[in-house]
């Protein structure tokens, strides 16, 4: 969708809005497909919390990190609020994940905030911010008793 000046704010929030849940519900269906499909060309990723910080630039290169993380985490996402900002080409969604980690089979558990950005209707921005240990805890096997 291309996004036109002539567009209300009201109009851009919603499609906004809808598009972050598509994206949130392509992961959890573990469908990379459509996940990419809601990124723009110029997409970044950027995840400041992961150790070390993460920052991934372009459609190819995301679709490329994506495989691998969604690989480790079997996940579901449930959004649990979505904020409007002044500007209507940022949302900022709120969501849990559970699931579990592949390699390990440990559970997995977490909440997230995502600033999301927009361009042409698509996302051109996503910085995620969420608590690390969970994720570390889920692919530290348990020791043998």
């Amino acid at each position: 969708m291309t996004t036109h000046a002539t567009e209300s704010a009201e109009a851009r929030r919603a499609h906004h809005t809808r598009v972050a849940q598509r994206l949130l519900a392509a992961v959890g269906a573990g469908d990379r497909a459509a996940q990419v499909a809601c990124y723009h060309p110029d997409v970044v990723l950027e995840f400041p919390y992961a150790a070390p910080p993460v920052r991934i630039e372009g459609r190819a290169a995301v679709e490329t990190y994506l495989a691998i993380a969604l690989g480790v985490f079997e996940l579901s996402l449930t959004v649990t609020r979505v904020h409007d900002c002044v500007d209507p080409d940022t949302v900022i969604v709120e969501f849990t994940g559970t699931g579990r980690a592949r390699t390990t089979d440990r559970p997995y558990a977490n909440t997230y905030i995502a600033v999301l950005t927009f361009r042409d209707g698509l996302v051109v921005g996503q910085r995620e911010f969420y608590n690390p240990v969970p994720a570390a805890q889920a692919l530290t096997a348990t020791p043998a008793s």
